[in-house]
């Protein structure tokens, strides 16, 4: 599966244009999402220098991605379209929040082999448990 990650408040807390401390279980979620054979792509916002200190702050927490803000490391990005081809977008601003990063992982697994109706459905789930509310 093909991954598009944020960063900030995804991977690390939301600092911009700082970088913020990383979040929970995000670092070993995310590289252990890698060893089984998914691919990650770094997108966020941060373009030019404070994109490279992005890559190489997840670089020294063990975590190097197979692109960032681009399908393909080589692809031209003052051509290529902004949007990138991914079969998940995992970002702090979905419908619903950022879940935790175990249940992230855990509906990865859920979900292996079926078609995803990640965002809505299940963090509708998972914030109906956490508790009731009402929008008006």
């Amino acid at each position: 599966m093909i991954i598009a990650v944020d960063f900030d408040g995804t991977i690390v807390e939301n600092k911009y244009p700082e970088i913020g401390k990383p979040l929970p279980f995000a670092f070993d979620t995310l590289r252990q999402l890698q060893n089984e054979n998914h691919i990650l792509i770094l997108w966020t916002v941060r373009e030019g220098q404070l994109l490279q200190e992005a890559v190489d702050f997840c670089a020294r927490h063990g975590l190097i991605f197979f692109a960032h803000n681009a399908n393909f490391p080589e692809e031209d990005r003052s051509t290529a379209p902004r949007k990138i081809n991914a079969d998940l977008f995992i970002d702090d601003r979905n419908f619903g929040g950022m879940p935790d990063w175990e249940f992230i992982y855990q509906a990865i697994h859920q979900h292996k082999g079926k078609n995803l109706i990640f965002a809505e459905e299940l963090v509708a789930r998972e914030n109906k448990k956490k508790k009731k509310w009402r929008l008006f």
